[in-house]
């Protein structure tokens, strides 16, 4: 019979005690980040890192910023001003504490609703203040750690791989919004050529990791929306001075509709893509980092529980914004403190009337970054499973990722991607803890050169690769197919 056992309170103290964000992988390294208070190391580090690389990563996320900031502001649910002032305020700042390329981007889910809808000022910051509200009380009560305990890593690979698909899908959406190569509908400044152009030369700088390939494609970017800004004549519309903030204080149905409408529907996708998955993704990407989802909850809330009120877009961090801006470069706070100096200026200086600019920059460019960007998060997904070297566990590990990334995809939503993949790992752990084991079939090893190199995973149950020793109860039998030594492993 299946019996349950609750902790003890002595237990659950201890529990709670012990440093449970750390992971193996990072407490076996030393922190290659220095402390934001250590100026002395912070700043030889970034001197190190400067070059054009790190500015190349700064802009490393703007596929996903920019079509939402414009959508947002010409809708009028948003303040350019304000989003892009908050917005470089918060790459500053978080820049500072964490001292690696931790993204500031949108809300996707709340922006989507908010598009759909055609929120008001008041209901989007509604949404966006009662989102960051509950993650900011989860953060502080520590009540997140139960998803750092309990949630598998299949499961929070899947997620990233789930999210690598659906911003790959948002790129090829973004590429195909001018979908010409020629033709009176082709457009001489986006279409397929350039998406094409852009492509190529993405993969071919792929392993030249020194070449800015992200600043190159925004400035040629820039001189194309400034070109076909000045066709149009719309350079008067562009007025240059002081650009204000105004304060955005919802209404209680405000508050009620646009919490209701967008803001569950965020709440997983921020706690788990925005904490738990970018935990996983820094750690992966800076060996031995190990950052506290207390903090990058507490984040968050800050960053809306302020920037709402003045009319800002809701902002997150998120792993595959770290991903791109990874991807085309940044590795230091260096890029951070670039985009967000650029945004607070272009924000106070030109203030809506940017608009007029923005719309312009071509969408193929944006959707190539975009692309590549979600591959480089999708890439994580690698490493998906604890236990190598148990071939079983490793199918199932690769079943529950599978789960989660299908799910999340086809029905366009972490909650339930996550929960499909919870259900998953539960249904494959109560079979390995209570169910009958495998049955392991004999394998065929072919080898050309004798025993040398057996066709089998390092360290695997079969057999390893180094000294041909087998399992225990394994036996062998050899025979001769196709010039080569067949050998056979029954175990």
């Amino acid at each position: 019979m299946l019996s349950i056992s609750f902790p003890t309170r002595q237990q659950v103290t201890v529990f709670l005690s012990e440093h449970r964000w750390a992971t193996p992988q990072a407490a076996d390294q030393p922190n290659p980040i220095p402390s934001c208070w250590d100026f002395k190391a912070r700043a030889k580090r970034m001197r190190d890192h400067l070059t054009l690389r790190e500015f190349s990563g700064a802009l490393g996320d703007i596929g996903t910023l920019v079509p939402i900031l414009i959508s947002l502001t010409i809708q009028g649910s948003a303040s350019l001003t304000s989003s892009l002032f908050f917005g470089g305020l918060w790459n500053i700042l978080t820049g500072f504490f964490y001292g690696i390329p931790m993204c500031v981007q949108p809300m996707k889910s709340i922006a989507a609703i908010a598009l759909t809808n055609k929120f008001t000022p008041g209901e989007l910051a509604g949404a966006g203040l009662g989102v960051s509200a509950i993650v900011f009380f989860l953060g502080v009560s520590r009540l997140l750690w139960l998803v750092t305990r309990f949630v598998p890593i299949p499961v929070v690979k899947g997620l990233q791989l789930g999210t690598c698909f659906q911003l790959c899908k948002k790129g090829i959406s973004l590429i195909k919004t001018n979908a010409s190569f020629w033709g009176a509908s082709a457009i001489w400044s986006d279409n397929l050529w350039w998406a094409c152009s852009s492509f190529l030369l993405v993969l071919f700088v792929y392993e030249r990791r020194r070449v800015p390939v992200a600043l190159l494609i925004f400035i040629l970017g820039v001189v194309f929306a400034l070109a076909q800004t000045g066709s149009h004549q719309q350079f008067g519309q562009v007025h240059p001075g002081a650009h204000f903030v105004h304060v955005v204080i919802p209404s209680s149905e405000e508050f009620r509709n646009g919490f209701l409408s967008a803001g569950l529907g965020q709440l997983p996708l921020t706690l788990l893509n925005s904490v738990v998955a970018l935990a996983a993704l820094s750690r992966d990407l800076f060996p031995g980092y190990d950052p506290s989802l207390t903090h990058i909850t507490m984040s968050i809330g800050i960053m809306n529980l302020v920037g709402c009120l003045f009319g800002s877009m809701p902002f997150c961090h998120g792993s595959g914004g770290l991903a791109g801006q990874y991807f085309f470069g940044a590795r230091t706070e260096l890029s951070l403190y670039f985009l967000g100096t650029i945004k607070i200026l272009v924000g106070l200086v030109f203030g809506e009337s940017l608009l007029v600019i923005l719309k312009w920059f071509p969408s193929s460019f944006l959707g190539v970054m975009l692309f590549m960007a979600s591959i480089e998060l999708g890439l994580v997904a690698r490493n998906f499973t604890l236990h190598v070297h148990d071939e079983r566990r490793r199918r199932h590990d690769f079943v529950v990722l599978l789960c989660t990334a299908a799910s999340l995809v086809g029905f366009s939503h972490d909650g339930l991607g996550f929960v499909v993949g919870m259900v998953a790992g539960l249904v494959f752990w109560i079979l390995r803890r209570y169910g009958p084991g495998d049955e392991l079939p004999a394998l065929v090893l072919l080898s050309s050169e004798g025993d040398e190199h057996p066709s089998l995973p390092t360290g695997s149950k079969f057999g390893t690769v180094h000294d041909n020793r087998l399992a225990d109860g394994c036996t062998t039998g050899g025979s001769s197919l196709l010039g080569g030594k067949a050998q056979t492993v029954t175990c």
